[in-house]
């Protein structure tokens, strides 16, 4: 009598909190197929998982035999067993390398038409990695809860302050004393939070300011915050593409990459008006948002999980290789060895 396949094993590798909010949908869609998937974390992360999910060591991981290691990181350890296959944590804000290929992927899983024609570019060039577009797994249970018509502006509207860690793109400090200002006299109801990297001094002062119309959050996922507000206010950050595929407005400070979709300033006393601007919400900007959003994330099923686990599958059927052998790439190679302290074979 024959015996059942085994069951596949997916391996879930982090770096940084915010990969439990991204590939926890994958976790899901993985048991809803009958797999079995497990993390492994060599940063901040692990302290944050549930009843239910499994941690390997290395020497586990390597006995267990995943037949691929997803993540939201830039890299990956090579001597971990699988196809390495790339989430992305985040939307293209205009930083540098997020189109930016490293040497450590077989396969890109895109999150839009906007990165995929970006990234098949590159891998017909070098020609070792393959790249296929599926949407992003973090906003699968998103995507499920923001059908349906744009909800009207709360009373008071509510405004998501939100800025990146880098201190050459962060606004935070120079907004600091508007922000201020507008959250003292009740007009609007603000939330403040910000990238887990962020100066600890900037992020002191933000929650100093917290009163009955500011709070500081701490949410490991910025998505829980999004049906909560009427618009978001930032600067070159990741999160305010996410927030635009809500359909609301996004106010920013000298964004490295704005567009009629965006309501951009470069002074602190163009805060007020354009935030005045965008809870208006005129139709040419609302129309500008919905385009972007499709250009960059066409996907409204919450499938993109699925999706990637397609991809996995359609890679290793047709033999998991790609025409070209990846770099050596020994010095990043020996950065990971020697971050997570395994000098085994690969």
């Amino acid at each position: 009598m024959s015996q059942p396949a085994p069951n596949k094993h997916y391996l879930l590798y982090g770096s940084e909190r915010y990969a439990l909010a991204i590939l926890r949908p994958l976790q899901e869609a993985i048991r809803a197929r009958g797999g079995e998937a497990a993390w492994f974390f060599d940063g901040p992360g692990a302290e944050d998982m549930v009843e239910g999910e499994r941690l390997l060591s290395v020497a586990e991981v390597r006995a267990w035999q995943p037949i691929a290691v997803i993540t939201s990181s830039n890299a990956v350890p090579h001597f971990f067993p699988g196809v390495k296959v790339e989430t992305f944590h985040g939307f293209d804000a205009g930083k540098p390398r997020h189109i930016y290929v490293r040497g450590f992927f077989d396969l890109y899983c895109t999150t839009g038409p906007r990165d995929t024609a970006k990234f098949k570019e590159i891998a017909d060039r070098v020609g070792h990695f393959t790249v296929t577009e599926t949407g992003f797994p973090k906003l699968d249970p998103f995507m499920k809860e923001i059908t349906g018509p744009l909800p009207p502006v709360h009373q008071p509207p509510v405004i998501l302050y939100h800025s990146t860690f880098s201190p050459s793109w962060s606004a935070a400090e120079t907004l600091y004393e508007e922000v201020k200002r507008l959250s003292r006299d009740g007009r609007w109801r603000w939330i403040v939070t910000f990238h887990p990297k962020m100066n600890p001094e900037t992020t002191a002062k933000f929650k100093a300011l917290q009163n009955e119309h500011l709070t500081f959050a701490e949410n490991d996922n910025i998505l829980e915050l999004f049906p909560q507000v009427d618009l978001m206010c930032s600067d070159t950050s990741s999160a305010l593409n996410e927030f635009l595929l809500t359909g609301k407005p996004v106010v920013t400070f000298k964004n490295r990459r704005p567009g009629p979709q965006l309501i951009d300033i470069d002074e602190p006393a163009q805060f007020e008006p354009a935030i005045e601007r965008a809870l208006a919400r005129p139709p040419e900007l609302l129309q500008a948002i919905r385009a972007y959003a499709d250009a960059i994330h066409p996907y409204r099923d919450g499938r993109s999980s699925e999706r990637v686990l397609d991809a996995i599958d359609a890679f290793i059927a047709a033999g998991a290789r790609n025409p070209r052998r990846k770099p050596l790439n020994l010095w990043r190679k020996l950065k990971i060895r020697r971050r997570i302290g395994y000098w085994g074979p690969a």
